[in-house]
């Protein structure tokens, strides 16, 4: 039987097309970009994939679009939404399903905006020991008396001059071989991988090229573009990790694994779709400035079948998932993965867009929730070569840690959940255009002052209707807090305080019954409605940062460690984040404010290490054998640590460095 379809229109992106009858709104989005917010995973929780209904015919389109082809209003929806919301024809977009040709706007606070993401490469020591190399073979034309074939022709100038012996070729690069010798005068380049196989053949002496590190993180991939030859970064590319519209952290992707026989492969298809994009991006137009044997300047336009390997890094679940491994068992105790070690894969059995023989290289993960992206960061930082003992917190949609030094290392995971990118939160949003990032709280006033991205003045040098805020995002959010402590206007226990009730920000809400303190007046938003934070809000950073200062002392705890000589803070999230605040609120433990610094994309870092130089992947898998790991769920003291960490800067600890800097 066939099955019936509807025609959807998505404004104002313009996105249309047929979708069968009876999914949602969000997974029609899916079929055909419509682009709405899901940070919940479609669990019915964050009323993020708000959506309207137009009602009436579309003449333009040939549809008839009515809120009885949006189905009933569910369980889910009344307890969600208001009464102003449902009038105005709101739906959410987990629930509603498709029983008809629809029109449907997406609100601008229910688009996923392009995110600004900040994971450039730092410019760290890296010494040149690519998996790639490149070799001139000068070989003698074969004749009757000499008809050796032209592979072990190769083969024998490769050992004899530079000592390779045993090597094999793939097949893309035998089928160039002996159209390369016959068009160069028998001079040819060979890129051979590992010093096992030849995996190009160029005629001449062309040795150029590149390869590719990337860091595929819950919600952002970040691609750095490396010469192989020098090490150079030629550039940066980054995009957000299309799987966001199947949830925003690692667990609801697994449940929607479990929930759809095709979901492994469509989130897979989704994260190879975006590295191509990214690897598109990069090739489009891109030429090479280099210095010519006589001194001049040549422009070499990079291609495909230039980039010969890539490095990836990851936590598990991405891992598994970019791969088709079955995620299921890292959803369940005790999170086991299919793998621990590295795994070496030809690009073209990923379906990269690369040179079809070159070699996609995977670092090793540790846990189930400690991946590949917590390997990196330690090739980067490298905690295991120095005295001196470093606490690296990587705080993303999952924080990893490490404690250690070269004698001992520990890492764990800590569940902080999608708060402190802007998940879970009211006005929460990831890091675009019109996120506040910034907030500074008077506290004689209690007035707010805040910065948002794209716009460079701060509100106080504004006019209100140019600051078109949208709604927080993770570095905002974290200033809030801890602003809002220092001024008094919420208690160390996180409650709104007597203090906060004189303020005209302070309110609550007569349909929610939450508290809430407004931070941006409705003028000043492009959504039409204040901007505020509530006291739910309050409550869910206060477990994201328990989370972290809780794994941070378990782990100083079971290593006997009471001084740390450093505390890095890695991922995106940490480059923006204020570091008094940080300490402010208790998400590190105290600790005077030199010990502290920002490492940016350590991770990223670490996987172009293991690009350029073969003995890092050497070195990631001996980190991944014995670096120990703590489950700190299975700590005996782990509750009672968690909720006295809630309390702002904790309920008993001391924090002796806090001086008001």
């Amino acid at each position: 039987m066939e099955q019936k379809t509807a025609t959807i229109i998505f404004q104002p992106s313009g996105r249309r097309g047929q979708v069968p009858v009876g999914i949602t709104f969000v997974e029609a989005s899916r079929l055909l970009g419509g682009d709405i917010e899901a940070p919940c995973g479609e669990h019915q929780v964050c009323g993020k994939c708000k959506v309207r209904v137009e009602d009436g015919r579309f003449e333009k389109y040939a549809i008839h679009s009515t809120p009885d082809n949006a189905g009933p209003i569910g369980p889910s929806e009344e307890k969600i939404m208001t009464v102003e919301e449902k009038l105005e024809g709101l739906r959410l977009g987990c629930t509603a399903t498709v029983e008809g040709d629809l029109l449907l706007y997406v609100p601008e606070s229910s688009r996923a905006g392009k995110q600004v993401v900040s994971k450039a490469a730092r410019e760290i020591d890296i010494d040149l020991n690519p998996g790639v190399k490149h070799y001139v073979v000068k070989v003698e034309e074969p004749t009757l008396e000499d008809g050796m074939a032209d592979f072990e022709r190769v083969t024998r100038v490769l050992e004899s001059h530079y000592g390779l012996s045993s090597l094999t070729i793939d097949i893309y690069a035998l089928r160039t071989l002996s159209s390369a010798l016959r068009s160069s005068d028998w001079e040819i380049t060979v890129s051979v991988w590992m010093d096992k196989e030849m995996i190009r053949i160029r005629p001449g002496s062309n040795c150029s090229g590149y390869g590719f590190a990337f860091d595929i993180g819950t919600t952002t991939i970040a691609g750095y573009l490396c010469d192989l030859g020098t090490g150079n970064v030629v550039d940066t590319y980054s995009t957000m990790n299309p799987q966001v519209r199947y949830g925003e952290d690692v667990v609801s992707r697994i449940s929607y694994h479990m929930g759809n026989p095709d979901g492994l492969a469509r989130m897979s298809s989704d994260i190879i779709s975006a590295v191509n994009g990214l690897i598109d991006e990069a090739l489009e137009g891109k030429s090479i400035d280099k210095d010519s044997e006589v001194g001049q300047s040549e422009s070499s336009i990079i291609t495909a079948e230039d980039i010969l390997e890539i490095s990836f890094c990851s936590n598990t679940a991405m891992h598994h998932i970019l791969l088709q491994l079955d995620p299921a068992p890292l959803g369940a105790i005790p999170f086991t993965p299919a793998i621990h070690g590295s795994i070496n894969i030809k690009c073209r059995d990923l379906g990269l867009n690369v040179h079809p023989a070159a070699n996609a290289f995977f670092l090793p993960s540790i846990a189930g929730y400690v991946g590949g992206d917590t390997i990196g960061v330690m090739l980067a930082e490298t905690p295991q070569s120095s005295e001196k003992t470093q606490l690296i917190i990587d705080i993303g949609t999952n924080g990893e840690l490490v404690l250690g030094n070269s004698e001992k290392l520990l890492c764990s995971s800590c569940a902080t959940g999608p708060a402190l990118e802007g998940a879970q939160i009211e006005f929460g949003m990831r890091a675009a255009p019109g996120a506040i990032e910034r907030v500074k709280i008077d506290p004689d006033t209690a007035d707010v002052d805040y910065k948002v991205i794209g716009r460079k003045a701060w509100r106080r040098y504004s006019k209100p209707e140019e600051m078109q805020t949208r709604g927080i995002c993770g570095s905002g959010i974290l200033d809030v807090v801890g602003e809002l402590l220092l001024a008094g206007i919420v208690s160390k226990s996180g409650a709104f305080s007597k203090e906060a009730q004189a303020s005209d920000r302070f309110r609550e809400n007569p349909e929610t019954g939450f508290k809430e303190f407004v931070l941006a007046w409705a003028p000043e938003t492009s959504i039409g409605k204040d901007i505020v934070i509530t006291q739910k809000d309050i409550r869910q950073i206060q477990m994201a940062k328990a989370s972290i200062y809780t794994g941070s002392k378990l782990m100083m705890q079971h290593m006997g460690i009471t001084h740390l000589d450093s505390i890095k803070v890695a991922g995106a999230f940490g480059t923006h984040i204020d570091k008094h605040l940080a300490r402010v609120i208790g998400l590190i433990p105290d600790c005077s404010p030199e010990t502290v610094s920002s490492v940016g994309n350590a991770a990223g870092d670490g996987c172009r290490a293991a690009l350029l130089n073969r003995d890092m992947r050497k070195e990631a898998d001996k980190l991944c054998r014995n670096v120990a790991y703590l489950e700190l769920t299975l700590e005996e003291n782990f509750q009672g640590e968690l909720v006295a960490a809630t309390q702002l800067p904790h309920m008993i600890d001391e924090f002796q460095h806090l001086d008001g800097k």
